[in-house]
């Protein structure tokens, strides 16, 4: 068929060679205190390229903020004093003049990551999910909706490519977690065509892909073993590919969001970002947060720690219901179903 690629079709992506050691730098602001402040300046760093590892917050006596971000440069420009100061002129800009900033190298710093209690990683990192979870706890009727995948080969079609047709929730980061598997399973792709569902669609809310595709060898995905191993992975990281719970940390509440991290390395993109707003929207402060990697499962997982504010208007500590709605607030923004 004319649509098929042809033999000697160029894969999607090239070698990735590995990057250097990142440099970190400390950004100091201190500032008034308000809810969904982290958020505010993680959407600043954001725009500006700017990748957050750590976060420290202090209040002072006099209802002031000190936020410490631990922080690289993604245009690796942050050592010279015009970087630095378009930085610290866009948070001022943006946050208010009442604010004070501050870039200063952070050679010392460590990246180092508390592991996780050994039952909260074995709940947090379980290899089997239930279909209608993200983690630990379920979520709403309506987005258990969605939590589909369908996955078929064909070898039929292409005498040189298996194709792959995929049906799956239309949801953020559908096209990236596809390739990220592809890739860790040394997968390359010839040629894809991407569909979403048309108006009173078997389908809504579902995406059709199809892809053409070959091993690495050149070959054809024909063994049914690697088949299965393949249709395994995809639908388990289509279906769950963040994984959220809350859990107690001594008297406090912590948020845990994790990921898996590429071969190549690479962390999900705006995964802090995300859950920032998330926890903006339902009015929760963040006290600290920090982000690690930590082996299980056979993968490395990058691991989002937030510890969160207990407020009045919205107990934590012992109301099982607000905590739902975290998971269910932070898991639904993660995959694109809050905008």
């Amino acid at each position: 068929m004319s649509m098929c690629p042809s033999s000697y079709s160029v894969p999607f992506y090239p070698e990735i060679s590995q990057p250097g050691p990142p440099k970190f730098y400390l950004l100091k602001l201190m500032l008034p205190d308000r809810k969904g402040l982290l958020h505010d300046v993680t959407h600043i760093l954001s725009e500006l390229e700017l990748l957050i590892h750590r976060v420290k917050v202090s209040t002072t006596p006099d209802g002031r903020v000190v936020d410490l971000f631990f922080i690289t440069d993604g245009m690796e420009l942050l050592h010279t004093k015009e970087r630095q100061e378009e930085t610290c002129s866009t948070l001022i800009a943006t946050l208010g003049t009442s604010i004070s900033c501050e870039v200063l190298s952070a050679e010392g710093f460590q990246q180092g990551f508390s592991s996780l209690p050994p039952k909260t990683a074995e709940e947090l990192f379980r290899v089997e999910l239930a279909d209608s979870e993200i983690c630990s706890s379920s979520l709403s009727a309506e987005l258990k909706r969605v939590q589909t995948a369908t996955i078929n080969f064909d070898n039929s079609l292409s005498p040189s490519h298996t194709l792959v047709q995929i049906i799956c929730a239309d949801q953020k980061g559908l096209i990236y977690d596809i390739l990220r598997n592809m890739k860790d399973c040394n997968i390359q792709i010839f040629y894809g065509r991407f569909r979403s569902d048309k108006k009173g669609s078997v389908n809504k809310g579902c995406r059709e892909v199809d892809l053409f595709v070959k091993q690495v060898d050149g070959k054809k995905v024909i063994d049914p073993e690697k088949q299965e191993a393949l249709w395994s992975r995809l639908r388990s990281e289509m279906l769950h590919p963040l994984r959220v719970m809350i859990v107690s940390r001594g008297p406090d509440t912590e948020l845990l969001v994790a990921n898996p991290v590429e071969l190549s390395g690479k962390g999900r993109p705006r995964v802090f970002y995300d859950t920032t707003l998330a926890l903006k929207a339902l009015g929760i402060c963040i006290f600290s947060a920090e982000i690690g990697r930590q082996a299980a499962s056979e993968r490395q997982w990058e691991v989002y720690r937030f510890l969160l504010d207990d407020s009045r208007e919205f107990p934590l500590a012992n109301s099982p219901t607000n905590r739902n709605r975290v998971v269910d607030r932070v898991g639904k923004t993660l995959m694109g179903y809050y905008n």
